[in-house]
């Protein structure tokens, strides 16, 4: 049998669901297979995320257009790469590193990059038969992950006056992943009735929730939690609570400063007594970002005060790379780490800090960004890791349901051999009633 190789790789500027460019890259083999996949874009970036290159050509999309990061993938990556082979991801990825040689990827940016490695691997999987996740994953038993559905948004994601980013709600005490995701989607009904009741815009922001203006971010827990009773389930047992502050948004001169809501500021010991307060009120599970990604003293003392009780997310601060991610280990910040695949830009990478975050004791959240596509390589990504969760956004915009369809699809085909993680990843920190 001959040995199958990448012979061909095209790329191609599509939008993404927020209407700005991004890349669709095609990885054509040997044997005629061809993998595909297309790359998210976020809002809220971290300045130490790899770099997502844009062409800066005002007369097109605003400058956001991706024709020179197509152009790299066309050019440069796709001559280096033809004739390997596309089941060696660790090769093909550090052949990429090469190519691009600068340590945030902005030499032919970290879209180009992703594109490819992501379109190699679905190609390989394809080549060898096997869903995506079995191929990612080669394993007897899989964890199906909890969804983190963000159901009221606010922060960058949304036009109102909530400072927080993401509202969630984490349906983690059910037997399976589908009685979990249907009772987000009663919740998130039971929100739009509530909401409606009281007057308040439906609308929804760029993840799917609703994004209407509250009087303040605390309501916006209580309408959650009277949704959740609504919907007939029990905050804090059947459904909890998650927050995305997204910090790094209003951190000004070294205050948090809460500048859509009320105006106040915060400083380190302020922002904690504001979560303590929350987490001893609400059924609170996980809070991401609380501190800015540059303040390792507020969030060492934040993992000190809470690390024990709640799942503490970093996102900015660590931004999937492993180097920034040992750091933290190593003082004690958080206990959790959000894996976004475009912040470091290779999947050999990002798999490389899935592996490193279980084995230091850390739980990991697969996530999207807020500028999406219909590509679901993520929801294959979080069930072949046993990540044991995954944030996706609401459950509204196809661009989100499709990462939890595809969930629903792969538990049907693993049956007996797919177990809902529930509230397995966050036994350590669980809230004492």
């Amino acid at each position: 049998m001959s040995k199958t190789t990448i012979e061909k790789v095209t790329a191609s500027e599509i939008l993404d669901s927020r209407g700005n460019p991004t890349l669709r890259t095609w990885v054509s083999l040997s044997d005629q297979v061809r993998g595909t996949s297309s790359v998210p874009s976020g809002a809220s970036t971290g300045k130490h995320e790899a770099l997502e290159l844009r062409d800066g050509d005002a007369g097109r999309y605003l400058g956001k257009g991706v024709l020179k990061a197509v152009s790299n993938v066309e050019k440069i990556i796709a001559p280096e790469i033809i004739g390997m082979d596309p089941r060696d991801q660790d090769a093909v990825d550090k052949r990429l590193l090469l190519l691009d040689g600068t340590p945030n990827k902005s030499k032919l940016g970290a879209n180009a990059i992703l594109s490819v490695s992501m379109s190699t691997a679905q190609a390989a999987a394809l080549a060898s038969g096997l869903p995506l996740y079995a191929y990612l994953g080669n394993r007897e038993k899989y964890l199906l992950p909890v969804p983190l559905i963000n159901i009221l948004n606010g922060g960058s994601h949304a036009d109102n006056n909530m400072d927080i980013q993401e509202f969630m709600i984490a349906p983690a005490g059910f037997s399976s992943y589908s009685e979990a995701i249907r009772a987000g989607a009663e919740v998130f009904h039971h929100l739009k009735k509530t909401l409606k009741t009281k007057g308040y815009s439906t609308s929804v922001g760029d993840e799917g929730g609703f994004a209407p203006d509250l009087g303040s971010n605390e309501e916006a827990l209580e309408l959650i939690l009277q949704s959740i009773q609504n919907a007939g389930y029990t905050p804090g047992k059947d459904v909890y609570l998650a927050l995305d502050v997204a910090a790094s948004e209003f951190y000004i001169d070294g205050k948090y400063v809460f500048k859509k809501s009320d105006g106040s500021e915060k400083n380190v010991d302020q922002m904690i007594d504001f979560y303590k307060a929350l987490v001893e009120k609400y059924p609170i599970i996980s809070i991401e970002d609380g501190f800015d990604e540059d303040d390792w003293e507020g969030w060492k003392i934040m993992t000190d005060e809470l690390g024990e009780k709640i799942q503490l997310v970093g996102d900015d601060i660590f931004v999937t790379n492993l180097d920034r991610f040992k750091k933290g280990v190593a003082n004690g910040i958080g206990n959790s780490i959000l894996i976004k695949l475009n912040q470091i830009g290779t999947l050999t990478e990002t798999l490389n800090t899935i592996t490193y975050a279980h084995q230091m004791g850390y739980t990991a959240v697969i996530s999207h960004r807020s500028g999406e596509t219909e590509d679901t390589f993520i929801a294959d990504m979080s069930v072949a890791s046993n990540a044991g969760q995954i944030k996706t956004g609401s459950l509204s915009r196809s661009e989100r349901v499709a990462k939890y369809n595809r969930i629903l699809e792969i538990e049907k085909e693993l049956g007996p051999s797919g177990t809902y993680a529930g509230i397995q990843p966050f036994e350590k920190f669980m809230i004492k009633g």
